[in-house]
């Protein structure tokens, strides 16, 4: 049988690309990246709870994946995060933003940017599996419904 090889290593196998030194990236680019590493794990979990019209999908996500949300999330679980996690996320947090927050307060946006830097710094890292256990906490802590 095949071990078990993540997302990231699968990509620098097929494509050569190689590993890069994490302390060179900007926490802007691990939120560009952690928005979609989270969003991924939040559409696996709402397709996972049964067949529905992909509308219905995509505006379930669309709840779920905002500012508003993600803040709550970090809010949360900040205690439970190692102190690196939480260096990633104030610097995430307090990168100044070239954006707009739509829909969103400039703290939950602050917020979110940071979160989704914390996600994009521990997938690049190649530890999906604790970006999937800071979501799974951050939803029970939160109350959030999926």
């Amino acid at each position: 049988m095949e071990e078990n090889v993540s997302v990231l290593a699968q990509i620098h196998q097929v494509f050569g690309e190689s590993e890069v030194d994490l302390r060179t990236y900007s926490p802007l680019t691990f939120a560009y990246i952690g928005d979609a590493v989270f969003e991924m794990v939040i559409r696996t979990l709402i397709v996972e709870r049964g067949q529905r019209a992909a509308n219905t999908l995509h505006k379930h996500t669309t709840k779920i994946v905002c500012a508003g949300t993600q803040a709550a999330i970090v809010e949360a679980i900040m205690e439970d995060m190692t102190e690196e996690e939480q260096s990633i996320y104030r610097r995430g947090k307090n990168t100044k933003i070239h954006s707009a927050a739509k829909n969103a307060s400039l703290s939950d946006y602050r917020k979110a940017t940071g979160f989704e830097a914390v996600c994009g710094y521990l997938y690049l890292a190649d530890n999906t599996k604790r970006v999937v256990e800071l979501v799974d906490l951050g939803i029970k802590k939160a109350g959030i419904e999926l």
